[in-house]
C-alpha cells in the first residue's frame, strides 16, 4: 500500500477511535493496536496534523504529576470519516474490476 494511502487510513482509524470519546496518546496507541500496528512516534505527527486541520481538538490536564494531552473529535473530523466512507463505497462499487477473469489490464487468453 502506498504510504500516502496508508497514512490517510491511519488518520481515519484515529478519528474512529475518538468517536467513542476523548483519549490520549498512549491509550490511542493501545486501542489502535487491536486493528493496526502503530507506534507513538507515528501517532503524534498524525494527531498534530488532525489538530491543524481542525478534525480534532486537544486539552491538557495534569495526571499523576505529568501533563497529559487529551484529544476529542470535532464536526470536521466526523465529516472526514463520512467522506472516507463515501469514497470507500465508491471503491466497492467498482469491485467488478477484480471479478474472476475480468481484471483490467489482464490479457484475455481466448
Amino acid at each position: 500500500m502506498k504510504p500516502q494511502i496508508k497514512y490517510g487510513v491511519v488518520e481515519i482509524f484515529v478519528l474512529a477511535i475518538l468517536t467513542h470519546g476523548e483519549s490520549y496518546g498512549y491509550k490511542l496507541v493501545s486501542d489502535l493496536q487491536e486493528h493496526i500496528s502503530i507506534t507513538e512516534s507515528t501517532l503524534y505527527p498524525i494527531l498534530r496534523r488532525l489538530e491543524v486541520d481542525k478534525a480534532i481538538v486537544s486539552r491538557n490536564e495534569i495526571f499523576n504529576g505529568r501533563n497529559r494531552k487529551y484529544f476529542t473529535i470535532t464536526g470536521n473530523g466526523l465529516d472526514r470519516i463520512r467522506d472516507f466512507m463515501r469514497d470507500l463505497e465508491d471503491i466497492r462499487r467498482i469491485s467488478f474490476i477484480l471479478e474472476e477473469g475480468k481484471f483490467y489490464g489482464k490479457k484475455n487468453n481466448n
